[in-house]
This record gives structure tokens, sequence and C-alpha cells, in this order.
């Protein structure tokens, strides 16, 4: 019941990124990835959604290539539809705003 739950939820979300505009690379994992390419747009994206109580880490140089800094966000079964919906409808706020989407 969890792990189809942890799938569903997975799912989902990476879906919705996809379809508000952001490219959440080639993963097919829990851990979701949203591709910023500068670092200083994945710190800038993670300090705004952080000031809305969403936390997701800035993957940056020299964790990965200079121009494939990342988002790190990780699903979990305990998750509602209403706690991914508030979340993408933050991401949809912030991303227009760090130059994202």
């Amino acid at each position: 019941e969890h792990h189809q739950k942890l799938w569903d939820n997975t799912n989902y979300f990476r879906k919705e990124l996809q379809n508000l505009g952001f490219d959440t690379g080639v993963s097919t994992t829990p851990i979701i990835p949203v591709m910023c390419g500068e670092s200083s747009i994945a710190k800038a994206m993670t300090k705004s959604l952080a000031e809305h109580g969403v936390m997701a880490g800035a993957i940056v140089f020299p964790m990965v290539a200079r121009d494939k800094a990342r988002i790190r966000t990780q699903m979990s079964s305990g998750l509602s539809m209403d706690d991914l919906n508030q979340v993408l409808s933050i991401f949809e706020k912030v991303g227009p705003k760090v130059g994202l989407i």
C-alpha cells in the first residue's frame, strides 16, 4: 500500500511539474530533479521555496557540472494530494520569479 502510494505521488508530482513547464530531467525514481542550469537559479529557487515553507535542496557545482544545477525534490507516501497540490502551486508561483519558467 505504501509502495503504491509512493509511486502514485511520484508519477503525479513529476507529471504536474512538467505540465507547469519545469524540466524534470531523466530520473525515474521518487527523487525528482528540477533542472535549473545555473547554480544561481537553483539557489534562488531553493531560497524562494523555503520562504513559502517548501524544503528542496539545491544541487550545484561542484556536485554537478556548472551548467547542470538542479533542485532535488523527494516524494513520500505520507504526502496527500492536497500536500502535493500546495507544493505545486508554490513551484508555479516562484518559478517565474527566478526565471525558471
